[in-house]
């Protein structure tokens, strides 16, 4: 299905690309006064004609930045060349004010303001030549009201600008409205997969458990089949950590209280709780506080989320560094800050945190964040990433704030 919606709009592209080139060609080969001139000016108008076609059709196979960059640029000077070569067709002053709106197709905001800058500085350039060099001999229906013509100029461009951001405001909530989606098939998914198995799990490796605490316990085994043991019932202890995330996840809302919870408490506290694990690894828990900050959670489910921020910072972080742990009330919010400084992470790495069984650990199952993400979801919170491959990761939690 997703192979067969991207041919139709490809289909779709391709049809409208072609129409635009052939109106291009009628310009360059029908009723154009120089075409009985082969000068500079018809050359160069086919030589533009051929580059802004080829960057048309290439455009779906190499999606690149650059490439982005190149059709705006040649379009900008395809019509501009055209309004200079054909100062009698009074309608390509239309096209010039509307040139960002090839950049709209993009909806890539750097390449939008680009466009619009560029415009803006291309003509207040052709006004100045016009006004002064020209003085209305060649452009006398722009000449003859300027003013008119730079209000008509800055009132497209106002358009333009109102047309972008709405467009663009909306397409941001769309793929909000995607992601969210994504994220609660992945709950409802796991949820139903662990209501489906964890019991018929849980109780066989209990037994299992139950025989191989027995069997090590017996003095007729020898050391090195009771270290086997002890093995195996930790790799025991490890599947019933993993039925037990899943049960959390699949647990009902309605059985969770809410209260008031002071943040600065509750991160004294986990913090002075995971002090001891980071001595482990030589990594200190340096925590700063503006003030007192209040939200409406359960503490329990606050904690956990804490805990399993915090650990991972630690766990990510070098010998001998430190996580900063900070939280301030910003508006009607309160901001937590875990920053660490060790391997950090790509993009592509950070869109996958939450999706089962997607860990950056050796041992993980990704249960850990996706928990996370679903406490926070649930209490109307957030948690933003922000990462660079080798340089560290900062993770940014946000609740709204409970004023006392």
């Amino acid at each position: 299905m997703k192979y067969k919606n991207i041919q139709i709009n490809q289909k779709i592209y391709y049809s409208t690309v072609l129409v635009a080139i052939a109106l291009m060609l009628l310009g360059l080969f029908v009723g154009n006064p120089l075409l009985h001139h082969l000068g500079p000016g018809y050359i160069t108008h086919g030589v533009l004609v051929f580059l802004f076609s080829i960057c048309l059709l290439i455009y779906p196979i190499y999606k690149s930045h650059f490439l982005r960059i190149i059709i705006i640029i040649v379009a900008s000077t395809y019509f501009y060349t055209i309004f200079y070569l054909y100062p009698n067709t009074w309608s390509n002053f239309i096209f010039l004010c509307f040139i960002p709106a090839i950049s709209i197709l993009f909806f890539d905001t750097k390449l939008f303001h680009l466009s619009l800058l560029l415009n803006t500085f291309s003509i207040i350039l052709l006004f100045s030549y016009i006004a002064i060099v020209d003085r209305g001999e060649l452009y006398p229906y722009i000449r003859e009201d300027l003013i008119g013509n730079i209000i008509n100029f800055l009132g497209s461009q106002a358009i333009l600008y109102f047309i972008f951001y709405l467009s663009y405001g909306r397409l941001k909530k769309q793929q909000l409205y995607y992601e969210q989606i994504k994220h609660s098939e992945r709950l409802k998914t796991t949820g139903q997969m662990a209501a489906a198995v964890a019991h018929e799990i849980r109780n066989p490796l209990t037994v299992v458990k139950g025989f191989l605490q027995l069997y090590e316990k017996d003095n007729t085994y020898n050391e090195n089949s009771k270290r086997h043991f002890s093995l195996m019932i930790n790799e025991l202890n490890t599947a019933e950590q993993v039925i037990s995330q899943f049960l959390s996840i699949a647990k009902p809302d309605k059985d969770t209280e809410t209260e008031l919870v002071n943040v600065k408490s509750v991160l004294q506290s986990v913090t002075d709780l995971l002090n001891t694990y980071g001595l482990l690894h030589d990594n200190k828990i340096v925590l700063s506080m503006v003030d007192d900050c209040y939200i409406a959670a359960n503490i329990i489910e606050f904690k956990q989320l804490l805990i399993n921020i915090i650990k991972n910072a630690i766990e990510a972080s070098n010998v001998g560094d430190s996580v900063v742990v900070t939280a301030e009330s910003k508006r009607q919010l309160v901001e937590i800050k875990v920053i660490d400084s060790g391997q950090g992470m790509s993009k592509e790495e950070m869109d996958s945190l939450g999706t089962p069984f997607y860990s950056l650990k050796s041992k993980g199952t990704g249960l850990g964040m996706m928990i996370c993400f679903n406490i926070a979801t649930k209490y109307k919170g957030t948690i933003d990433f922000d990462s660079i491959k080798g340089n560290g990761t900062t993770v940014t939690i946000r609740f709204p704030k409970v004023g006392v």
